[in-house]
């Protein structure tokens, strides 16, 4: 009798060394342009040590900022606080007193 073995991974995210979701998209984005970057860099003429470290630098900060908002937001905190900038004044409410107050 053959075993099957039962993917609990359903509906959970992506996850790949702490990076969650759409996370692991913009840090492969910004590894391609660090790449696009090297090779203008290196073709204008600049020394390849040069080039090494302001890629090395920018490619840390990049590392950096991308787990930073990994964590902070989470799976789709980062999407929910560009969505926010998008609801018009009067439906912002800065508290929940307006809703603890209505009468039953």
């Amino acid at each position: 009798m053959p075993v099957y073995q039962i993917n609990k991974g359903i509906n959970k995210p992506i996850e790949f060394k702490g990076l969650k979701a759409q996370y692991i998209g913009y840090l492969a984005g910004g590894l391609v342009g660090l790449l696009v970057l090297f090779a203008i860099i290196y073709i204008i003429g600049f020394p390849v040590y040069l080039c090494i470290i302001i890629i090395s630098l920018l490619g840390t900060g990049l590392f950096m900022q991308v787990y930073k908002l990994s964590h902070k937001y989470g799976q789709y905190g980062l999407m929910k606080r560009g969505a926010k900038n998008y609801l018009p004044g009067y439906l912002k409410f800065r508290s929940r007193k307006l809703f603890t107050r209505l009468i039953k």
